[in-house]
């Protein structure tokens, strides 16, 4: 059977997660903040474990127009949820709305569950009420110019999860983001990777991830997995995919640099967490000061933005101490995730590109300084 499904993407990030999917073996078209594709039950698995950049994948249920609490709930009866959530299922319900005709959000969610629960006790011939101690089955209604799009969230907790963080800093990259960062990037797995700021390690692990093609959700659990109409035999193939897929033997080069001793101390922790612990220096270091003799390297960095006015000063001089000190380094590359929109002139020179992104809620943009390019390898 062939589903409709979403992808969800954090802002700026939808094309990344449509190239994703796209190879996959799927067909995206994009919208904001989501990616539809469709697919059958080996889909939902597969882009669980290798989606880098998406936030979750979603079941579409239905989508139509209601405008009023009598058209949502007889459309929503009129889903054929027997079709996914079997009788004992336990179906909490999660809504939001946009500029919509029905903008209670706790009328809309209480619809749809007494809407769902009519469907179902018709459909299993039950009298009373449904006992809900079986198989997780997350709801969404999105009510969105009062088009209402339901869906089934096949992900459980978000993908950004990985598995492998045992602690964390104050401001956590999501690794979503991390990866995102990454392959934004000219870096290939035989190419030096730096990330000057390293905090818990989450953009070098990330890094490590990519270079030798492991899926990123090979070491988590999925509420989907717990789903009888996709199967233990479709997740088992899945993981059996990833497993042949990755590289292992894929030599890599990637550091890791934090102040922080204490820092450094849990990235190590985490990257041993994620399978990665001897593959990835993760060293007490200063950015300001980093210095290398190696050629054709990427730096990836998420330096402090100086949010707070009294942070500014400190945080302007630590961009112009970069850009001093990357300077001599013409054959790589350096790519800095800031939302202070004077880090240019700080830094001493304009991007070669950036982009648009956001870390959480905080509007950044993602300065691009390409070097020059290496020999080709004929030479």
């Amino acid at each position: 059977m062939t589903y409709t499904l979403i992808a969800t993407a954090a802002m700026g990030l939808e094309a990344l997660v449509a190239k994703e999917v796209k190879e996959l073996g799927y067909a995206p078209r994009t919208e904001n903040g989501k990616v539809y594709f469709e697919g059958d039950a080996a889909a939902i698995a597969r882009c669980n474990m290798w989606l880098r950049t998406a936030d979750r994948v979603k079941v579409v249920a239905a989508e139509f127009y209601a405008k009023t609490f009598d058209e949502l709930f007889e459309k929503t009866k009129a889903i054929e949820w027997e079709q996914f959530l079997p009788k004992d299922a336990s179906f909490p319900v999660q809504g939001k709305s946009v500029k919509s005709t029905l903008f209670s959000v706790s009328d809309c969610q209480a619809i749809v569950k007494k809407a769902m629960a009519e469907r179902l006790k018709r459909a299993y011939k039950m009298e009373t009420w449904l006992p809900e101690t079986g198989a997780h089955f997350p709801i969404e209604v999105a009510l969105l110019k009062d088009k209402a799009t339901i869906t089934i969230d096949a992900s459980g907790a978000g993908l950004h999860k990985r598995g492998y963080r045992t602690a964390q800093g104050e401001a956590p990259l999501k690794e979503t983001l991390a990866a995102a960062l990454v392959q934004l990037t000219n870096w290939y797995p035989d190419k030096p990777f730096v990330d000057p700021f390293c905090g818990s390690g989450t953009i070098p692990i990330e890094a490590a991830l990519i270079g030798q093609n492991i899926a990123p959700g090979f070491n988590r659990d999925f509420v989907s997995e717990n789903w009888a109409w996709v199967g233990r035999n479709v997740w088992d193939d899945a993981r059996m995919e990833a497993e042949d897929k990755a590289n292992y033997d894929q030599p890599l080069d990637i550091e890791g640099l934090d102040l922080d001793s204490n820092m450094v101390r849990i990235a190590k922790s985490n990257a041993f967490e994620a399978g990665l612990g001897d593959l990835i220096n993760f060293r007490v270091g200063n950015a300001a000061q980093f210095r290398t003799d190696k050629e054709f390297g990427v730096i990836v960095g998420n330096p402090p933005y100086g949010e707070r006015l009294s942070d500014r000063p400190a945080v302007e001089k630590l961009y112009a101490d970069l850009g001093r000190t990357f300077a001599p380094l013409e054959t790589w590359s350096i790519y800095m995730l800031t939302s202070h929109e004077g880090f240019e002139e700080a830094y001493g020179r304009p991007a070669t590109k950036k982009r648009k992104l956001f870390n959480g809620f905080i509007r950044c943009d993602y300065y691009q300084y390409w070097g020059k390019r290496p020999p080709r390898r004929s030479e």
